[in-house]
Parts: structure tokens; C-alpha cells; sequence
């Protein structure tokens, strides 16, 4: 009986040990990535200049997006004016964004490459870091700043049916901040 329980004992510790040292990571795999801090995903989105969230601040407090706006053009009943001013305004953003996201990717390669080689030292992580942070802020503002701009080229009704056609609630977000002066209502 003695043994019995002793062998229990060891093969339950055993277990319970090779438990705590089998140590898996979300970024098992990711090493394989050609730039490691961006995925196949991330690189198509900056190269198509997709919005990959950049824009969120102004999506959700109330100012459409071009892209969402074209897709809901019928919904909303654009006027041809309006949807030509959408579009223009829509191409303008992609080239800034597209442009701009080929430079994020080459300095997230240049990181990465540096890393690789081992030619990597403090102040090159920071140079490198700041201009990246610098290349995405830029990104960041071209989305932020065409929610911006589409604002006025709706009415206030068609604002509002933009929200409750995007599920973000009754279309009756609070715009007390909002610079009304410019909008048609």
C-alpha cells in the first residue's frame, strides 16, 4: 500500500512539475514573421491604407469615417455632390495613409534588422522607436483628421443615421463639443 501511494505520489508530482516547466507564449511562431512586430495582416492594412483602428476616437464620439460613409452611401442618400466630395476625400486619405504606412513598415524592418544583426544598442532603439512612434502618430492624425473633414459634408439627420447604421447606438451621441458652425443641419 505504502508503495503504491509513493508511486501516486511521484507520478502525480512528476506531472504537476513538467505542468509548471512547459512554458507556451502567444508569440510562439511570430519568430518566423520577415518583420517580427508586424503580421502578414498589419503589413496589408499599411499598405492599403486600411483605418486598423487609427481613427476609433473620432468613429466612436460621432464623426464618420469616408470609407463607412461610400458603404452606406444609398442608406444615407447621398447627393452626388456629397458622395463626390466623400470620394475625394476618401483617395486623399488612402495616398497619405499608404505612403506613410510603407514608411512604418521600413522602420519596424530597420528595428527588426537591427535586432537580428545584433547591431543594436540603446541609442539606436531609441532613434528607431521615436521614429516610429513619430511615422504612426502621423498615420494616426491622417485617419483622425478625415473623420474630421467628413463631418460637414453630412447633415446632421444623415450623422446620425451613420450611428445607428454602425450599431453604435440611437444616433444620439453627445456633439456638445462639436464645432456646429460649419454643419448643415
Amino acid at each position: 500500500m505504502r508503495l503504491t501511494t509513493l508511486l501516486l505520489l511521484a507520478s502525480l508530482a512528476t506531472t504537476v512539475w513538467g505542468q509548471d516547466h512547459q512554458h507556451e507564449t502567444p508569440y510562439a511562431g511570430l519568430e518566423t514573421r520577415e518583420i517580427k512586430a508586424l503580421s502578414d495582416a498589419d503589413i496589408d492594412g499599411l499598405l492599403s491604407g486600411a483605418g486598423m483602428g487609427y481613427a476609433l476616437a473620432a468613429e466612436l464620439n460621432g464623426y464618420p469615417g469616408p470609407k463607412h460613409v461610400l458603404e452606406l452611401a444609398d442608406e444615407l442618400q447621398l447627393t452626388a455632390e456629397q458622395r463626390e466630395q466623400t470620394e475625394a476625400l476618401f483617395a486623399a486619405m488612402q495616398e497619405e495613409a499608404i505612403s506613410l504606412g510603407k514608411q512604418l513598415i521600413e522602420k519596424e524592418a530597420e528595428l527588426d534588422a537591427a535586432f537580428a544583426s545584433t547591431d543594436i544598442d540603446a541609442d539606436l532603439i531609441q532613434t528607431l522607436t521615436v521614429q516610429i512612434g513619430s511615422v504612426e502618430g502621423m498615420l494616426r492624425a491622417v485617419h483622425l483628421k478625415t473623420h474630421l473633414e467628413m463631418t460637414p459634408i453630412l447633415s446632421m439627420h444623415q450623422r446620425h443615421m451613420y450611428q445607428q447604421l454602425r450599431g453604435y447606438g440611437d444616433g444620439t451621441m453627445d456633439h456638445r463639443n462639436m464645432d456646429h458652425s460649419q454643419m448643415d443641419h
